[in-house]
């Protein structure tokens, strides 16, 4: 008999797959399992246990790509924290055996992070989980390995994920992740996102017991295990999760067009080089988003090192735009080697351009890497969470003196043109104040959260986070609008661009321009295919 239940959605995409439970088992090196030994020792095999932990996590940082290895780096300077393991220190000093001392450590930073009342904290407890099992199994003498699984799609039921977990798992097509628990804001949700697999969260109790099969439906957070005949049937019938980006696949090469014959200017957003292998740049019609966070998720880059990694995203689109971000720091996104303010709301304070502006040196080298890597092909910059014009002004004046710098200095620079990052309801409502602007950029993803004042990675308030309010949508049309009146190119490169239920409204708000995710690409196009458009 069928079991259906309704959770929150994570990443979206439709999935009818094998149904394999991953349980939960004891933390290994639990205080149940240990007595007292000498404190010189116990420390000892705690310091050696945290440096195997560090040197597993590295190991997967040089295999992931960007996007995963700064994720990772992220639980690497967790536990290169001394602070995080005074107290175990205290705790073995007073004659606590390793095992007990680490998980006493951990266990009032986890509370703190899961009693918050903040979902965003909330979600970083699995990583603290993550890295507290992973110092443990070294203690016990048994390190985190690759998952056991099944061959072929997989529809993965459990409590929760960490990322790690995530990594060391296959990903055939049509797999998909369905949580107890978990959280639309974890890093495994960005992870899920990026890679296309479906993914529910927030089930809450579901027996596995007796159900081989499961259907998750990853667009509207419904899953169903032993969907009964009829389920499966309309499944077998609709996409299951990405298209395959291969030269095989006629969507994928093909071009962007409506059922009406509209083209459609449909680009890539990427989180780092990587993301590029194996793609033919025919596939696009160019970058709409380079995540530029990529290159801090190991410290500060030098000027040398960014400018490479501009010129090879520039080499591999061979004329077509690249349009990269710069550093959208704060929030949850802690750069190392750079101490960010502690904020009550993050998303409210101090980052995107308020942080690069507030940090000058820093912005100077990006923006003069940036100015030289233009010399290299058709490159543009997005300023984020832009607020004001003054906020764009300051930017500019500092790309001409970057510009002049370079040219000063006898190095060959060119000035991209700077556009402006449409998330902050404050743009859309007056974007002709922007007119200074080369284009605009719609970042749905916060503008949703700021009109609707509910967070997208709150289960609460989620039937609130809704991108095809009207509310949104107007606000969408009206930036087309003033970007027509104005001579600026209109874009956008949120997740709503992913999603085929809302490509109906971007585009009846007169959008022509969208970025998307690597793995949304066919799909994507796939449904523009089916839709006409609203106007001309």
């Amino acid at each position: 008999m069928a079991t259906e239940r309704k959770g929150q959605s994570a990443a979206p995409g439709l999935a009818l797959a094998p149904l394999e439970e991953l349980l939960p088992t004891l933390s290994p090196g639990s205080p149940a399992q240990e007595t007292k030994a000498d404190p010189d020792a116990e420390r000892s095999r705690l310091e050696q246990a945290i440096r195997a932990a560090i040197g597993g996590l590295n190991a997967l940082v040089a295999q992931a790509d960007s996007e995963a290895g700064e994720i990772l780096a992220f639980q690497v300077a967790m536990l290169e924290d001394p602070n995080l393991a005074e107290p175990a220190w205290q705790a073995i000093a007073t004659g606590s055996p390793a095992g007990s001392a680490w998980t006493l450590a951990t266990a009032p930073l986890i509370a703190d992070f899961e009693g918050s009342g903040d979902a965003l904290f909330a979600s970083r407890a699995s990583d603290l989980c993550d890295l507290r099992d992973r110092v443990l199994a070294e203690l016990n003498g048994t390190p985190a390995g690759p998952l056991k699984q099944q061959p072929g799609a997989t529809v993965l039921l459990a409590d929760d994920l960490s990322p790690s977990q995530f990594l060391s798992w296959t990903w055939h097509p049509g797999s998909a992740i369905a949580l107890r628990r978990g959280s639309a804001a974890s890093h495994l949700a960005l992870l899920a996102r990026s890679r296309g697999i479906p993914m529910v969260v927030g089930l809450g109790p579901l027996d596995a017991a007796g159900h081989q099969l499961a259907l998750v439906d990853g667009d509207s957070g419904r899953v169903v295990l032993s969907p009964d005949p009829v389920e499966q049937a309309r499944m077998a019938h609709a996409p299951k999760g990405p298209a395959s980006l291969s030269a095989g696949d006629p969507y994928v090469m093909g071009p962007a067009r409506t059922g009406d014959g509209v083209a459609i200017n449909l680009q890539l957003n990427i989180n780092g080089v990587e993301e590029l292998a194996g793609l033919n740049p025919g596939c696009c019609d160019g970058i709409g988003l380079v995540r530029s966070e990529f290159l801090f998720s190991q410290g500060l880059p030098r000027e040398d090192q960014q400018f490479q990694a501009y010129r090879r995203i520039l080499e591999w689109a061979n004329g077509r735009s690249v349009t990269i971000r710069t550093l959208d720091a704060g929030g949850d996104k802690p750069i190392p080697g750079l101490s960010l303010p502690e904020e009550a709301n993050p998303f409210l304070g101090c980052r995107g351009l308020r942080f690069s502006l507030a940090h000058p040196a820093l912005f100077e080298v990006q923006l003069r890497a940036l100015a030289r890597a233009a010399c290299e092909g058709d490159l543009r910059i997005l300023l984020p969470m832009v607020t004001l014009p003054a906020e764009l002004d300051a930017a500019s004046a500092l790309l001409d003196k970057a510009v002049a710098d370079l040219r000063s200095e006898g190095l060959p620079a060119s000035r991209p043109p700077l556009g402006v990052m449409v998330e902050v309801p404050a743009v859309a409502i007056k974007p002709e104040l922007f007119s200074s602007a080369a284009f605009f950029s719609i970042g749905s993803n916060d503008l949703t959260q700021y009109v609707m004042a509910a967070a997208r990675d709150n289960t609460s308030v989620s039937s609130l986070h809704d991108c095809a309010h009207p509310a949104v949508t107007v606000l969408i049309e009206q930036v087309v609008q003033a970007g027509a009146s104005l001579g600026i190119p209109v874009s956008l490169c949120g997740d709503m661009a992913g999603d085929p239920n809302h490509l109906a409204a971007l585009l009846n708000a007169g959008l022509r321009r969208l970025s998307v995710a690597p793995a949304w690409l066919g799909t994507t196009k796939r449904h523009l295919a089916q839709l006409s458009c609203g106007r001309s």
